[in-house]
């Protein structure tokens, strides 16, 4: 791993999160959602911005296929967001934290997770012809 991959990575995941963050919290502030369901449109919103990140900028290099990259890309962010909502779900249950501050917790744990999975199976690179 490269430390310029790793801050591309971050910098693509700091742009999903935020997208992710923002939406669920305008959601909940407007009244639209509950914070568990504002959680998952917010991952919704958030994936479009990841996904074509990690795919062109990040990971670029190895020339993952589209084909492969985006349904493995898929499974790693829907396993992930599936820690985040068991984490999410945890937190909000068993803690006094307010949701905002759980979210951001989980939001931040998954990140290595889904670093190691996205480099070594979604994006890995392209070997022989």
């Amino acid at each position: 791993m490269s430390i310029k991959q790793a801050l591309r990575f971050v910098v693509v995941g700091g742009a999903a999160t935020t997208v992710h963050y923002v939406a669920a919290v305008v959601f909940v502030s407007a009244g639209l959602l509950t914070a568990r369901l504002a959680n998952v449109a917010g991952f919704l919103c958030a994936f479009s911005v990841s996904f074509l990140g990690q795919w062109k900028w990040t990971f670029g290099a190895s020339r993952a296929p589209l084909r492969r990259a985006l349904p493995a890309y898929f499974t790693v962010a829907v396993t992930s967001f599936l820690l985040n909502v068991l984490l999410f779900e945890l937190l909000l249950r068993f803690t006094p934290l307010p949701y905002y501050v759980s979210l951001a917790i989980v939001l931040a744990a998954v990140t290595f997770v889904t670093f190691l999975a996205s480099r070594l199976w979604a994006f890995r690179p392209m070997t022989g012809s």
